[in-house]
């Protein structure tokens, strides 16, 4: 017969200590830093009425910082800072913008069958996501207010992340097979 002294533990500890280890906050921002990329470029394309404005965006999808918010399931809040630089080009003069964003992912970590660890990445809405956009110049400044830019960049920015999210190689890394890594570290000995 085993004692508290003797350094075991029941199985249902033994789970939850090596799930809490395994799927720690930084864990969560370094492995969604490496699936989610680091580059953004896209354009130019039309956008507007008419789609007569054409935009080109460049940018850097910046180190993520990831809190833990729940422990059952294991939850965590990621914050995803992304560094935009826009122009937008219409009536054959490009303006230009600066958008600081940060986008909000919840990150949840399941158990799964056989002995899974699932790792579900909640896509964001455009409203939860935070943006400063700077123009350069009075014409451009003009341009943001009229053509609700704000909106239009949460809205591109929501929907990208969302496709990356859907991506094969996110859905692989976001599933890890214990099993498969038990295995292998056993016959190794």
């Amino acid at each position: 017969m085993t004692t508290p002294s003797d350094g075991h533990c029941s199985y249902e500890t033994f789970g939850v200590r090596f799930f809490e280890h395994a799927v720690t906050a930084e864990r969560i921002a370094g492995a969604l830093a490496g699936v989610v990329g680091d580059d953004i470029e896209f354009g130019p394309m039309g956008v507007g009425p008419g789609k007569v404005a054409k935009v080109s965006a460049t940018g850097r999808v910046l180190a993520p910082t990831a809190t833990k918010v729940d422990d059952r399931p294991l939850t965590f809040r990621v914050r995803l800072p992304v560094d935009l630089r826009l122009a937008v080009e219409l009536g054959g003069q490009a303006h230009r913008f600066v958008a600081d964003l940060v986008v909000p992912l919840t990150v949840t970590a399941h158990a799964a069958e056989p002995l899974t660890i699932v790792v579900h990445i909640e896509p964001p809405s455009r409203h939860d996501i935070e943006l400063r956009l700077d123009a350069d110049g009075i014409r451009a400044t003009f341009l943001q207010f009229v053509a609700g830019m704000d909106d239009e960049i949460r809205r591109y920015v929501a929907r990208y992340i969302a496709r990356e999210l859907a991506k094969p190689g996110v859905r692989r890394a976001t599933t890890i097979d214990v099993s498969a890594h038990i295995d292998a570290a056993w016959s190794r000995s």
